[in-house]
C-alpha cells in the first residue's frame, strides 16, 4: 500500500464568495450559492497544471448568527462535491468563523485566521506539502491581497467574470516565469 504524497506542489489559495461564487452577503446554504462563470473549469485548470487548490474564506456570518459552524461544513461538503462532479478538485478548506463585532459567544475575537491576517494561508501550507515558490492567491477584496503579501504570497485581485480565463493568464505567466527562471522550481 503507497503512502501518502508527499512532493512539494504549489497551492493555489481562492477566496470563496466573491471568487468561486457571487458574494451574495452571508452565504450558507447551497440554494444561495451562484457561481461564478467558468470557476469548476478554473479550477480543473489549476488541478491538471499540479496545483493543490484550496478555499480560505472569512465566514462571520456564523458570528453574527446568519448560520452555524454544522452549516457552513455542509455547504463546503456540497460545493466541494458540486465541483467534483464536473472534476474539478478542492483539497481543503479554511474559514474563520470569528468576528469581534458578532452577536455569538465563542466567535467575538479578531482571530489570527481572519483576513487580513495570514493564519489560514499558513495553517493549509504547514498541512500539505505546499512549495512556497509558484503559490499564490486570488481574492476579491483587499483584505485577502494582505493576507497574501504577509503570507509571502502574490495576490491577485478578481473583480468577477469569467474566472477560467483570469486562472488561465495567471498559470501562462507562473509558467513563463518557471521558463525563464528553472532554478525556481
Amino acid at each position: 500500500m503507497a503512502g501518502p504524497d508527499l512532493t512539494l506542489r504549489p497551492a493555489a489559495f481562492l477566496d470563496r464568495d466573491g471568487v468561486v461564487n457571487h458574494d451574495d452577503g452571508y452565504v450558507g446554504t447551497s440554494d444561495r450559492i451562484r457561481w461564478m462563470p467558468n470557476a469548476a473549469k478554473a479550477i480543473r485548470r489549476l488541478n491538471q497544471a499540479g496545483y493543490f487548490v484550496f478555499f480560505f474564506t472569512n465566514q462571520s456570518g456564523i458570528a453574527r448568527g446568519y448560520f452555524t459552524e454544522s452549516e457552513l461544513n455542509a455547504l463546503h461538503d456540497w460545493m466541494r462535491a458540486e465541483l467534483l462532479g464536473q472534476g474539478a478538485v478542492i483539497d481543503d478548506v479554511r474559514y474563520c468563523p470569528h468576528h469581534p463585532g458578532g452577536t455569538v459567544a465563542g466567535y467575538l475575537e479578531d482571530h489570527h485566521w481572519r483576513k487580513p491576517a495570514p493564519g489560514m494561508i499558513h495553517d493549509l501550507m504547514a498541512r500539505w506539502p505546499v512549495r512556497h515558490d509558484g503559490s499564490f492567491v486570488i481574492g476579491d477584496r483587499t483584505s485577502d491581497i494582505e493576507a497574501a503579501r504577509a503570507a509571502g504570497l502574490p495576490g491577485f485581485l478578481f473583480a468577477g467574470g469569467d474566472l477560467d480565463a483570469f486562472v488561465a493568464e495567471i498559470v501562462k505567466r507562473a509558467c513563463d516565469n518557471s521558463r525563464q527562471n528553472p532554478s525556481s522550481r
